[in-house]
């Protein structure tokens, strides 16, 4: 074969792969694009801000976290959970402070990321997660009753003021406006068992808007988007100190669940990809860059949106470009379509994020979590009832602190366990120097929630003249576990009994050593195992015979590899 067909192949190959990811990528692009359209004009009105201000969102954050983002797949823009916590902010300080908090989000969210603390949501606890996605999805079907039932009540900056004014004006409901939303569920539901590729949300938009129109339907509709891109503008107050320290809050409320909502987003769409898997840290550094610049184009604060990334990978996304490309797509449907979007009813936007909000809803997690522990159950209620009762963020912490304390409940289920003499002393053995030994298995790491038992326990033992702890499934302990070790051992020195460590693990036996206690306790006093230890004590048992020692040691050796 010539040499030039050798070079040639691979050059060919390197090319073909080249088309087939940009082919993947346009399509994912496109698909999520078209996804993207119907959700961000709904979620831009469940966030209290017009319409035009979710597209643009979804343009210009959806570029710019796609270039600078960890993701390479991630598509970003306007998402539920924002929404849950801008229709707050925007009711009570303004659109104009949203765009500050927003910028100052980023900050927060790119100084994050600097400091590499992007890993830190892998230890948000599953029932958290559960508890705040299931709250939340039931705040947006909440919310968007007012817009399901036609009416036009001014939005309040909680939602449960808001669904007991839509609930007591339920007499002047427009029917119209009702029987429209119907139209948009039922074509979600449905139209997934026709056909795949186009979205349901986008069938049944067009389908009510077209119905709208065509009847003269009486009911409130979207109003006009401009037909031109998003340009940039200033941000009034932005370099005012006392509105930034005013904002304070809020900030770190948006830049918290935007960063928690971009990594678990960006978490699930490496589950569904072979390719490069995402960067935490710099997923923050780019979902920070484009809350900084979304502002500055009218724009509202964005996350990575878990449905519209995960359509992009299915539908063949695999580098940055896919998420370009989705922001372009929707950059030309403004030009080109913007003056249909005043005719689309806010009926038909209610009915979306419905369905929307009824899929959010963690069915199987509830499931799980309800045959796995009543506790973590508890844990996911919790954080559900505070999400729709107050708000996320503090959601957010209370589960983390609830998951906490059952977690020091769990570790400090500290087992320890008696050993039985016929399990340990060799035969023959005098019984007046059997009852003077003590022997107990300690299991577990020996840490502040654990040591007061620990040190309880211990001083409950009858008067013996050796206490032998076997320490082989320790595998840490803590200043105030060393402390009470401390005190167990001065407290048996004061009866004239003798304290005798055995099977300490490497990291326990340099936390004694840097500390001292190791040389309080004596080496004399450490053994490897318990049969050692027991031999050592008094001339009797050392003279046990060689092979009965052997034969004790092999098995508690046996019993530890269990």
């Amino acid at each position: 074969m010539p040499i030039s067909n050798i070079v040639e192949e691979p050059q060919f190959m390197r090319l073909n792969r080249w088309f087939s990811g940009l082919r993947g990528d346009l399509t994912g692009g496109l698909t999520a694009a078209v996804v993207a359209l119907p959700l961000a004009l709904a979620f831009a009105v469940a966030s209290g801000v017009e319409p035009k201000a979710g597209l643009y969102t979804a343009i210009v954050a959806g570029i710019v976290a796609a270039i600078f983002g960890g993701s390479p797949v991630q598509i970003t823009g306007p998402t539920g959970a924002m929404a849950v916590v801008l229709v707050g902010i925007v009711a009570k300080y303004g659109l104009e402070k949203v765009w500050i908090a927003g910028v100052m989000a980023g900050i927060i969210q790119i100084a994050l990321g600097v400091a590499k603390l992007g890993q830190l949501v892998k230890f948000i606890p599953y029932p958290v997660t559960a508890g705040f996605t299931n709250g939340i999805a039931v705040i947006i079907f909440c919310g968007q009753l007012n817009n399901f039932l036609g009416l036009q009540i001014p939005r309040s900056e909680h939602f449960l003021p808001g669904l007991w004014q839509s609930l007591t004006h339920v007499e002047a409901l427009n029917w119209d406006a009702v029987g429209l939303a119907m139209v948009v569920m039922a074509a979600n539901i449905l139209w997934p068992k026709i056909n795949t590729t186009i979205p349901g949300s986008l069938v049944g938009l067009v389908l009510a808007t077209g119905i709208a129109t065509y009847f003269h339907l009486d009911v409130p509709t979207i109003g006009s988007i401009p037909q031109s891109l998003p340009m940039p503008q200033g941000i009034p107050h932005w370099n005012d100190f006392s509105v930034i320290r005013e904002l304070i809050n809020p900030a770190l409320a948006l830049a918290a669940l935007g960063s928690i909502e971009s990594l678990l987003s960006a978490v699930v769409a490496d589950g569904m990809t072979v390719s490069e898997k995402h960067n935490s840290d710099r997923e923050l550094i780019g979902q920070g860059l484009a809350n900084i610049i979304v502002p500055f184009f009218g724009g509202i604060p964005a996350t990575g949106a878990i449905a519209r990334t995960a359509v992009n990978v299915r539908s063949g996304g695999k580098t940055r470009l896919s998420g370009v490309i989705h922001g372009v797509a929707l950059a030309i449907i403004v030009l080109t379509l913007a003056p249909l979007a005043a005719k689309i009813p806010l009926a038909a936007l209610a009915g979306i994020l419905m369905v929307v909000s009824l899929r959010m809803i963690e069915w199987e997690a509830i499931g799980l979590l309800m045959r796995a522990t009543y506790s973590d159950f508890a844990v996911m209620i919790l954080t559900w009832l505070v999400t729709i009762l107050f708000d996320l963020v503090l959601a957010v912490e209370v589960g983390l602190i609830a998951a906490g304390a059952l977690f020091i409940k769990r570790m400090s289920d500290l087992s320890l366990v008696k050993i039985p003499e016929t399990e340990v002393f060799p035969p023959g053995i005098p019984l007046e120097l059997g009852k003077e030994i003590a022997v107990y298995r300690v299991d577990g790491p020996v840490f502040f929630g654990a040591a007061e038992r620990f040190a309880t326990f211990l001083r409950d033992e009858p008067e013996v003249k050796y206490l032998i702890l076997r320490l082989r499934f320790v595998p840490n302990m803590d200043t105030t576990g060393l402390v009470a070790l401390e005190d167990i051992y001065h407290d048996l020195e004061r009866h004239n009994c003798r304290l005798i460590l055995t099977g300490l693990q490497p990291e326990v036996q340099q936390l004694l050593e840097r500390t001292g206690l190791l040389k309080t306790i004596g080496l004399s006093n450490c053994f490897e195992t318990t049969t050692d230890a027991i031999c050592s004590i008094s001339p009797q048992i050392r003279e046990c015979s060689q092979p009965i020692a052997a034969d004790l040691k092999t098995k508690e050796l046996m019993e530890l590899n269990d």
